[in-house]
């Protein structure tokens, strides 16, 4: 099978991936913020845990499967191994799924009521994947180095 035929395609479904799963970084620790706010135990609260558990299940881990398949043959198909930019962009990209990890054990935190963390803590979380966003973007379309 020639990848190359391929590469369209597989750039689109690449970025509709990164496109979910960024929604999903993004809108995961505002919930986080609004669930600080109800009692443990409440409706709201349960209300919330199911929220935060199928964003993360349904749609964020699906799409960030997918944005590293999609994204790894991407590179092997132009042959983007050596070019600095990419090794700049895939340590972002580690960065951004070790993000992942960590409000997949926020949500586990939550869904066990034993949350420590301040609104303020989770509004600071929510700018990370922002920030590792310009940077991934920039450094995959300018290619400064």
């Amino acid at each position: 099978m020639n990848l190359a035929a391929w590469y369209p395609w597989l750039k689109a479904f690449h970025i509709i991936a990164v496109m979910s799963w960024m929604a999903g970084l993004l809108y995961l620790p505002r919930l986080f913020v609004y669930h600080c706010e109800v009692s443990p135990g409440s409706p709201e609260s349960e209300r919330f845990k199911m929220m935060e558990r199928r964003l993360l299940r349904a749609i964020m881990t699906p799409s960030m499967i997918a944005a590293w398949i999609l994204g790894l043959t991407l590179a092997a198909t132009i042959g983007a191994w050596d070019d600095g930019w990419f090794h700049g962009k895939l340590l972002a990209v580690i960065l951004l799924s070790a993000l992942h990890g960590m409000f997949g054990r926020w949500q586990k935190d939550f869904a066990r009521d034993a949350n420590r963390r301040s609104q303020r803590f989770y509004r600071f979380a929510n700018e990370a994947p922002a920030l590792l966003m310009v940077i991934i973007v920039i450094l995959a379309v300018v290619k400064p180095f």
